[in-house]
C-alpha cells in the first residue's frame, strides 16, 4: 500500500488512501461495483472491521454507497454548483424557482419562534412565517437540500406563504409582491460541520458525512430585511462557485477578508 500519510497512518486509512486513488484512476468507475470486503481482506492482509473502517471513509466521503443486499457502488461525481450572484436575475427572467431543477417538497409553512442560529445572524428579529423545504432529484428522488426560508411575518402572516404548498416562482418573487419591495443586497454565511440527527436522516448521509450550510441575508433598497433562507447539503455534492471583477481599489469595506 502507498500513503501520502506514510506507515505511521492507521491501516484503515492507508487502504482508504489506496482505494481513493484507485477511484480517481478510475480503477474502479462511476456506477461499477467494489470488490467484496473478502476480497478486500485479502488483498492487504487485514481483518474484515479494519477494511469496513476503510470503506467507511469513503462512504463518508461521498465516494461510494452501499446497496442493501447487492454491494458497494463508485457514486457519480455528480456535484450540485450555486452560482449565488447570478440566481436571483435568471429567476427574474424565467420566473421559475431558484432550484427548479430539484422536486420540492414543503415541510412544514407557518409561524415559528426564530432558531437561535437564525437570531445570531439578524439583529432584533422580527416575528416570521417560516416554510421548511425538502429538495430532491427529479431522476432517483434522493435528498439533495433541506433548508427553510424565514419571512418576516409583516409580509406573510395571513397569506399564501403560511400554506405548505410549492409557490409557482421563485419565493423571492412572491415576497417583492407582498412586500411592495424590491432584493436589493444579500449576505451570505457559510459553515461546514456536522449534521445534528434530523438533518442526517432527511439527507440520508452516512456516519461521519458532513453538511454545507448557508445562511442567506436578504434586503431592500432601504435595508427592510425582507428574507432569511438557509440552505443546508451533504458536503460531498455541493460546489461554490463565484465569478466577481478583481479592481484596483484598497479594500473599504467594513471587515477585511481574513482568509
Amino acid at each position: 500500500m502507498t500513503s501520502g500519510l506514510g506507515a505511521r497512518a492507521p491501516k484503515y486509512q492507508r487502504i482508504a488512501d489506496e482505494l481513493r486513488r484507485e477511484i480517481s484512476e478510475r480503477v474502479y468507475a462511476p456506477g461499477s461495483r467494489m470488490p467484496a470486503e473478502t476480497d478486500l481482506t485479502a488483498r492487504f492482509h487485514v481483518s474484515l472491521p479494519t477494511i469496513r473502517q476503510a470503506l467507511g471513509v469513503l462512504r463518508a466521503e461521498g465516494l461510494i454507497e452501499s446497496r442493501h443486499g447487492i454491494g458497494t457502488f463508485v457514486r457519480e461525481n455528480r456535484k450540485l454548483q450555486r452560482r449565488s450572484r447570478h440566481r436571483y436575475g435568471r429567476a427574474r427572467s424565467d420566473k421559475q424557482l431558484l432550484t427548479s431543477h430539484l422536486a420540492h417538497e414543503i415541510l412544514s409553512a407557518g409561524p415559528e419562534e426564530t432558531p437561535q442560529h437564525i437570531a445570531d445572524v439578524v439583529a432584533d428579529a422580527p416575528a416570521f412565517v417560516v416554510r421548511r423545504r425538502l429538495l430532491r432529484d427529479k431522476d432517483t428522488g434522493r435528498p439533495e437540500e433541506i433548508g427553510a426560508s424565514y419571512v418576516p411575518a409583516e409580509f406573510a402572516a395571513g397569506t399564501y406563504l403560511e400554506e405548505a404548498t410549492v409557490v409557482p416562482k421563485a419565493l423571492f418573487l412572491c415576497v417583492e409582491e407582498l412586500s411592495g419591495k424590491t432584493y436589493a443586497f444579500a449576505r451570505d454565511r457559510w459553515d461546514v460541520r456536522m449534521p445534528n440527527h434530523h438533518e442526517a436522516d432527511l439527507l440520508d448521509l452516512a456516519p461521519g458525512a458532513a453538511v454545507v450550510h448557508l445562511i442567506h441575508t436578504a434586503l431592500a433598497e432601504d435595508s427592510t430585511l425582507l428574507e432569511v433562507s438557509e440552505s443546508i447539503w451533504p458536503a460531498d455534492r455541493i460546489q461554490i462557485l463565484d465569478e466577481y471583477e478583481i479592481t484596483p481599489d484598497s479594500d473599504t469595506g467594513p471587515r477585511a477578508s481574513e482568509v
